[in-house]
C-alpha cells in the first residue's frame, strides 16, 4: 500500500469531517475535532478495505471515492447513534 494512498485518505477524511460537521442540519453540540477524527477513521478503514478486497487499485480516484464514502458513512452512523441515545 503506497504512502500516497494513506496521505490521501487522511486528507479526504479531514475534509469530509469538516464539511460534514457544518453540512449536517440540526443541533450538533459535538466538537469539530470529533467530526475530523471520525472522518479520518472512516476514510482509512474504507480505503484499506477497498484495496484489500481489490475493489479499487491503489492510488486511483476510485480509491479516493471509496475513502470519502466511508468517511460519510461513519459520520452519518455517529450522528444517528448520537441523536437516538437517551440523555
Amino acid at each position: 500500500m503506497p504512502e500516497r494512498s494513506i496521505l490521501a485518505w487522511l486528507a479526504i477524511g479531514l475534509v469530509v469531517g469538516v464539511v460534514g460537521k457544518f453540512a449536517m442540519p440540526g443541533k450538533n453540540p459535538d466538537r469539530l475535532a470529533v467530526a475530523i477524527l471520525l472522518g479520518i477513521a472512516g476514510a482509512l478503514v474504507a480505503g484499506f478495505v477497498a484495496e484489500t478486497m481489490r475493489w479499487t487499485a491503489s492510488g486511483t480516484w476510485q480509491n479516493d471515492v471509496s475513502a470519502a464514502v466511508g468517511a460519510l458513512i461513519v459520520l452519518a452512523i455517529y450522528r444517528v447513534v448520537r441523536n437516538h441515545r437517551p440523555g
